[in-house]
């Protein structure tokens, strides 16, 4: 029997949830392609097709909505676990632990959607109360009249956010709240296999997304962004870079051999706000430069961009620090995770796969 090293090409489930095809550069969530929903409806809506496996009528997204922000304060527990954290702990470990303080006797098996709605609508404010509390400022509290998005950027900055940049962020939220068996999914549906609660499966996720080979942020992208914005020539500029073998940042996807089209719907996005933002106009003329060079030095590679770059031109435009790349991630992708979960659920099989002993 050959053994696949990190189980790379291995099917280990079937799913209704999503299908990462890389071969032809689409991703699908339900049976509906990303490009075509990700700028037409909300954070809420996608969610609920995920978790629902449809999209809500408006009658039931009012009541959905009702319910899931209702969730968006911290229990007695969590803020009690939350502001006892030494202040050198990273915020990525710090969703993990404060989420791992959500497990009570009301999370059982089975998982419920209200357990998935609890804990994905909690993960914004654990985020921004942590920031505001190393910053010393005043912790905002959450807002129920404003969207799931809007309200997690008020209560990081403490005012409404531009509807630009809400619907920016919005939509690159939705773009990562599901992405197949990557590794993050893969550990959510193995602890979940042994019929265990939906916040012991979702902690395991964060921990898996929290190690740089799967939860890289748009960091190196905000770089490059940083090193072009001044200069005049961003065709030379960029050319000198690459025959130095400085790998451009942002270009290129392990799965997509064609344009991501994550990256793809963020543009889209993006181009109706062209001049309402320096960063994101300049992620535009970068992106343009960028592939004709490649192109140019590297033909026929097909390096186009990939979501992070977008995301990183988004992050610059709304003044995210880095620190909140991976988390912000981890706010979205909650709502794969618990999908993940909650299909395992239905036909549940405990993951036992096999190894090869080499030793003496």
């Amino acid at each position: 029997m050959d053994v696949q090293r990190g189980l790379k090409g291995v099917i280990a489930a079937q799913t209704r949830i999503a299908e990462v095809d890389g071969t032809n550069g689409r991703l699908v969530y339900r049976g509906f392609e990303i490009r075509d929903i990700s700028s037409t409806y909300s954070f809420e809506e996608i969610a609920h097709l995920l978790w629902f496996g449809e999209l809500p009528t408006g009658v039931q997204l009012e009541k959905f909505t009702s319910t899931f922000t209702s969730y968006r304060s911290l229990s007695p527990t969590m803020e009690k676990v939350l502001f006892a954290l030494p202040e050198d702990m990273d915020m990525m470990s710090t969703i993990r632990t404060v989420i791992s303080s959500a497990g009570d006797q009301s999370m059982k098996w089975k998982p419920t959607v209200e357990d998935a709605m609890k804990l994905t609508a909690v993960i914004p404010t654990i985020i921004a109360c942590r920031k505001r509390t190393l910053e010393r400022k005043e912790i905002i509290s959450p807002r129920l009249d404003l969207s799931h998005v809007e309200n997690y950027l008020y209560m990081l900055n403490g005012r409404k956010a531009s509807p630009e940049h809400v619907r920016a962020l919005e939509t690159y939220m939705i773009l990562t709240m599901e992405h197949g068996m990557n590794a993050s999914t893969f550990s959510a549906r193995v602890t979940a296999s042994t019929e265990t609660d939906l916040v012991s499966a979702v902690t395991s996720a964060i921990g898996t997304m929290k190690g740089p080979l799967h939860g890289g942020a748009p960091s190196e992208v905000i770089f490059l962004l940083n090193d072009l914005s001044e200069a005049k020539d961003k065709k030379s500029h960029l050319r000198e870079k690459i025959l130095a073998g400085e790998k451009l940042m942002g270009f290129g996807h392990r799965v997509y051999k064609t344009h991501d089209p994550r990256s793809i719907a963020l543009k889209e996005t993006l181009s109706g706000l062209v001049g309402k933002d320096r960063w994101l106009d300049l992620a535009l003329e970068v992106e343009s430069a960028a592939i004709d060079v490649l192109e140019e030095l590297k033909p026929g590679r097909g390096l186009y961009t990939n979501v992070e770059f977008y995301a990183a031109a988004i992050m610059k435009a709304i003044q995210m620090d880095s620190s909140l790349f991976t988390p912000t991630f981890t706010a979205s992708r909650m709502v794969g995770w618990t999908a993940h979960v909650l299909e395992q659920a239905e036909d549940n099989v405990i993951y036992r796969p096999l190894s090869r002993y080499v030793g003496k």
